[in-house]
């Protein structure tokens, strides 16, 4: 019997990176799928189906949600809610002045200190954020990239404070500079010194803090610029081989340092797009660092990612929506195979989140943690036409890309030109457009609108957060041994224009009380400052 095909909806469906699809996938329009090159067994090379055999069957997730605001204190007060309400790992967020070495007196930070994150201007701060809170059992993560040496030195002299050997320290810091010159903005030096920071960052742990993860690549504000999901991947991993070929450059030995790098993805909408995305980029990166850099241990091909939910995604119309919205997200990383996830809250397209919102967020990993179900198989949707098919296409436009970015000259070169900054722009006015035509739907904003949504509850920094930091932050120059922190400073800068590794340096400048807008300006008087290159 033959049925009637109905009209359909529109005249192509399409994922957020342009791949038509198909009514259905099927052996006629699937590329066959050779199970050990393609797939391999979860934990074996290509890593396709993940980097553990049993995955979460063993050890779920980390679940790891990005907090931080106002003062160490309060933000400390937010941490320790959040690790009672059952997270597993804390993820600091710094504010902008901190983010590109200021210290809270500076004019240039006026009306920003605390607001998108947590000021931390000294030891003693970082002392405070962490108080009560024991660094030998809790694994931290640190979105911070220009001044990354700084935060990763104050972190581990509180370590060292509370009595902990910083080579038990376990924690990531995301250090990822590139991805700051192409979509974010939070950098300081130019390229060649902030790689050189970066990979001196490497040689430390490696000799002091094995159990560090010392850069988080990160895709997700690439995603959140506007990018598509390949994009995503391609200029991530581009970024990376940017990376390894610099710690290569300088000395180092694959095996050495590969183990410790880790990824951040962005979880956007397009579900089977975007657990297909996570499983291109483990496969693609394990046979770039067998393949391009011949690393032999089976850690330095893994692909370890953390997760957060799409920021860009959330509306402020009707916000109780965003739950929906980050549950699909969660539900792709998980099923993706994510090594750690934050989701966001429903109120963050307002304001910082509410402590109601935050934990309605961590509730959501944990339903699917322990009520779903998914977690209790490894790559479920293993051998899907569809997954596998969408899996292969990500990775054979990914190639594309970076083929395209060696012929241009490797990273740097891209970036100098503006190709990978034009590139997303080119996106994001895609998406714009489209929503603009009502061609791509956000409910609630151009279609489903309520008249008059309902008023939320946000949370607000208190004005007096700025003030009462920058008097502590003068009563701490006054008090400190003025000499010993001039020294300290000066050895810094004595190390930045030689080729001295920096920093055992910073370590010193840190525990003599130097503050992080000090450090950062020895270093300018070094390195200069990065201008940033026009693009539009």
């Amino acid at each position: 019997m033959v049925v009637k095909t109905k009209a359909e909806r529109r005249e192509h469906f399409k994922t957020s990176s342009g791949i038509e699809l198909p009514v259905d996938f099927n052996p006629s329009n699937a590329e066959p799928i050779e199970y050990d090159r393609d797939l391999g067994d979860p934990g074996e090379f290509p890593y396709t189906r993940g980097i553990r055999h049993n995955l979460y069957r063993g050890r779920l997730w980390t679940m790891r949600q990005y907090a931080g605001y106002a003062s160490a204190e309060e933000s400390n007060a937010r941490y320790k809610y959040l690790l009672s309400q059952g997270t597993t790992g804390l993820s600091v967020a710094f504010d902008l002045p901190t983010q590109i070495g200021l210290d809270s007196d500076d004019p240039l930070a006026a009306g920003e200190v605390g607001k998108v994150g947590v000021a931390i201007d000294s030891l003693e701060d970082m002392s405070g954020l962490f108080d009560g809170i024991p660094l030998g059992e809790v694994s931290t993560s640190m979105t911070i990239n220009a001044t990354a040496a700084i935060l990763l030195c104050l972190y581990l002299a509180v370590a060292r404070k509370q009595g902990v050997s910083i080579d038990k320290v376990d924690g990531t810091l995301q250090n990822d500079i590139l991805k700051e010159y192409i979509a974010r903005g939070t950098y300081i030096y130019p390229p060649e010194p902030s790689l050189r920071l970066i990979t001196d960052t490497f040689a430390f742990c490696t000799r002091e803090a094995p159990n560090w993860n010392t850069i988080s690549i990160s895709g997700y504000h690439i995603r959140e610029a506007g990018s598509t999901a390949v994009q995503e991947v391609a200029f991530t991993i581009a970024d990376a081989v940017c990376y390894v070929e610099a710690a290569i450059n300088a000395g180092l030995k694959i095996d050495d340092f590969a183990p410790r790098l880790s990824f951040f993805f962005n979880a956007h909408n397009n579900l089977l797009e975007e657990i297909a995305k996570f499983r291109a980029a483990r496969r693609l990166w394990a046979r770039i660092m067998r393949e391009r850099f011949h690393a032999r241990d089976p850690r330095s091909q893994m692909l370890r990612f953390h997760t957060q939910t799409a920021g860009s995604t959330l509306t402020a119309q009707q916000p109780e929506v965003n739950v929906v919205r980050t549950t699909i997200q969660a539900l792709a990383a998980v099923l993706g195979g994510t090594q750690s996830l934050h989701t966001n809250a429903m109120d963050e397209a307002l304001a910082l989140p509410t402590e109601d919102a935050a934990r309605v967020a961590l509730r959501t990993q944990q339903v699917i943690a322990y009520e779903s179900g998914v977690a209790d198989t490894v790559d479920p949707l293993a051998g899907s036409y569809a997954i596998e098919e969408l899996t292969s296409e990500i990775e054979r436009r990914v190639v594309h890309y970076l083929d395209k970015i060696d012929a241009i000259g490797g990273t740097l070169h891209a970036i100098e030109s503006g190709y990978i900054q034009r590139e997303i722009q080119n996106a994001a006015y895609e998406y714009q457009r489209a929503l603009e035509a009502n061609d791509a739907i956000v409910v609630g904003v151009n279609r489903f609108q309520n008249e008059g949504d309902a008023h939320v509850k946000t949370l607000r920094v208190d004005p007096a957060v700025e003030k009462d930091q920058i008097d502590r932050l003068r009563s701490l120059r006054g008090r400190r041994d003025a000499i010993a922190c001039e020294t300290s400073l000066v050895q810094l800068e004595e190390a930045a224009g030689g080729d001295e590794n920096v920093v055992p340096r910073i370590l010193n400048c840190v525990e003599a009380l130097a503050t992080v807008g000090e450090i950062s300006n020895r270093l300018r008087s070094v390195w200069g400052e990065y201008r940033e290159a026009v693009t539009v």
